[in-house]
């Protein structure tokens, strides 16, 4: 049997890792920082591990005997305040990570960076081909996405970097389940212009499992999946809900300026506002993905996005975060 050490358990995407490594046959050790965490991992299966990515003789310790690393943690913040923090966590903690993987002698790094990596000052459709831009961009989750990218790319482990565009299914209470609870609610304010590539959580989880236990060390893959202008996103979410959306996209500028208006105040009040200028600018972007590469060689499949939206919406229903009786938040 082997052992794997996942960081990101308790979150989205390593919460389904967790489940495809199990299924797998493997021990999984799960990086945790709180006793919330050790209960939803221990749940899943796996064992949990209290370390964290800043320090790094924990690190070193939490790896002994351990196989392979799957590094799924990141710090997704849009806000300027948390840079620091972000770049501590994305750039720093994934280099202590590969320092402690090769002091244990693992054998595989399987890192998911993200599709924003690339950075919105790509255009057209991105494979693995496209040159990287986040170190030229001014919104620290991208250029720390970057960065710590290029630190595995650096290291001497055998490798595999997963680059996903905007996730979505079951399990998801934070990402594009906030936005689907503001249209449940039908408290969403507005509908921004840019376009989405969504790719199934899940499918993400086999792809990354499928490509560790095929040796593709020194691959990179794009994993997105169908395409759609978010206004057509809502506009599905709104139907498949019966609630009423906005009809058309809020013009860039605006939601620009109205994000610059609250980030102004957030220096003031010291809370971190709904929408940044950072946020601002992704969800303008038209976000095109080519998947053939991870399609060809790990059975990826791209759910279409009707079938990835309807059994979002089922989970989310199950969990009580939306539907007629009411919304809790996560």
């Amino acid at each position: 049997m082997s052992t794997v050490f996942l960081t990101g358990a308790s979150g989205f995407l390593g919460g389904h890792l967790l489940r495809e490594l199990r299924a797998a046959g493997c021990e999984v050790k799960a990086l945790s920082r709180r006793p919330e965490s050790d209960a939803a991992i221990s749940a899943l299966g796996g064992i949990p591990v209290r370390a964290e990515l800043g320090d790094l003789a924990a690190l070193q310790a939490a790896l002994a005997g351990c196989h392979a690393v799957f590094h799924a943690a990141a710090d997704t913040s849009m806000w300027r305040p948390h840079a620091a923090a972000q770049t501590a966590a994305n750039v720093q903690g994934t280099e202590n990570l590969l320092r402690a993987a090769e002091s244990a002698g693992v054998q595989a790094f399987v890192h998911t960076s993200s599709v924003s990596a690339y950075s919105h000052l790509v255009h057209g459709v991105i494979d693995e081909s496209t040159p990287q831009r986040g170190g030229e961009s001014w919104i620290n989750y991208e250029r720390s996405k970057y960065l710590g990218e290029q630190a595995v790319r650096r290291s001497s482990l055998p490798w595999i970097v997963f680059n996903p565009s905007h996730i979505l299914g079951p399990g998801d209470r934070q990402n594009w389940a906030r936005l689907i609870m503001l249209v449940d609610r039908e408290k969403l304010p507005g509908i921004p212009p840019g376009i989405g590539t969504f790719a199934d959580v899940r499918e993400i989880a086999r792809a990354q499992v499928r490509a560790w236990q095929r040796q593709r060390f020194g691959q990179a893959y794009m994993v997105g999946g169908e395409q759609a202008s978010f206004v057509d996103f809502v506009h599905r979410v709104g139907a498949a809900l019966g609630k009423r959306t906005p009809r058309g996209a809020t013009p860039a500028w605006a939601l620009m300026t109205y994000a610059r208006l609250l980030d102004a105040w957030s220096r003031i009040s010291g809370k971190e506002p709904e929408v940044t200028p950072e946020s601002a600018v992704l969800t303008c972007h038209e976000l095109r993905v080519d998947s053939a590469k991870a399609r060809r060689e790990l059975d990826y499949v791209e759910t279409p996005l009707d079938t990835l939206l309807a059994d979002t919406l089922d989970w989310m229903r199950q969990e009580g975060l939306i539907g007629r009786a009411g919304t809790k938040n996560p």
